[in-house]
């Protein structure tokens, strides 16, 4: 679990600063600086071995993305149809493949530990389709968003966090919560560190790495208390449904509250 530095460095900042990029700069060496733990490892094969179709999705053009990918993370097996596959077994994130110019498209992408997303809703898909059930989101930087992928230097990774709060620390969660029940204070913050960088020309890679600590530390904590309160206040219609309803959000709200 990501423990007490998420709350000393919370994602939703102050909770004002909603529609921004906020990519920062990073070392390349800093891009995949940690190993993939042994949880992570097993719940990756596991789906892989059981579930493949669930994970993994490529377009019929993504080979090509994803051999240039293979130099960038180098891998010897091929146990997989493809190669991303057996690629996203050495590093603890997901891998996406996009185009970095022209519409963008979702090539190649292996996501096990997605939040309310099924990859293969979004193979082959622009960008700016991928973030539709974020209306506002496009609305206001979703251009901004093509424009740095398309403009970005070569090799150069850029890092964001993101942030849900989950009943539980399960890390594979293709749709909603239908109902998320129970005392919040058992509930846990899924931060995810999100990087793009542009690996070729063409195409770019789009990694999440999925974090969880208890909610209840939150409260040793008054900014990342008083943040997350001036955030989930000032959602807007699509961005409560994306984090799982008015109901969920209110419940938030009064135990931040109390």
């Amino acid at each position: 679990m990501a423990g007490n530095n998420l709350f000393s460095t919370p994602p939703w900042g102050d909770g004002y600063a909603k529609y921004r990029l906020g990519l920062n700069p990073i070392h390349e060496e800093n891009w995949f600086n940690q190993p993939i733990s042994r949880e992570v490892f097993e719940h990756k094969f596991n789906l892989l071995n059981n579930n493949y179709s669930e994970v993994i999705a490529a377009t019929e053009d993504s080979f090509r993305a994803q051999q240039i990918l293979a130099k960038h993370i180098p891998t010897q097996k091929c146990d997989y149809p493809d190669p991303i596959a057996d690629t996203s077994l050495l590093v603890p994130d997901d891998l996406c493949l996009i185009e970095a110019t022209g519409k963008q498209r979702m090539l190649a992408a292996s996501v096990c530990s997605p939040s309310y997303w099924n990859v293969q809703n979004k193979i082959g898909k622009s960008l700016y389709d991928v973030h539709a059930p974020v209306k506002s989101l496009n609305e206001k930087i979703g251009a901004n968003i093509g424009r740095f992928i398309e403009r970005a230097p070569l090799l150069q990774p850029f890092e964001r966090e993101n942030w849900l709060i989950h009943a539980d620390t399960k890390r594979l969660h293709l749709a909603e919560e239908s109902k998320i029940v129970g005392n919040p204070g058992e509930w846990f913050v899924r931060s995810e560190r999100e990087t793009i960088c542009k690996i070729h020309d063409d195409y770019s890679l789009f990694t999440i790495r999925v974090n969880f600590a208890p909610l209840r530390e939150i409260h040793d904590y008054d900014a990342a208390k008083a943040g997350m309160l001036k955030s989930l206040s000032t959602m807007d219609k699509d961005e409560i449904n994306y984090f799982g309803g008015a109901k969920k959000v209110k419940t938030l709200i009064e135990y931040l509250d109390s």
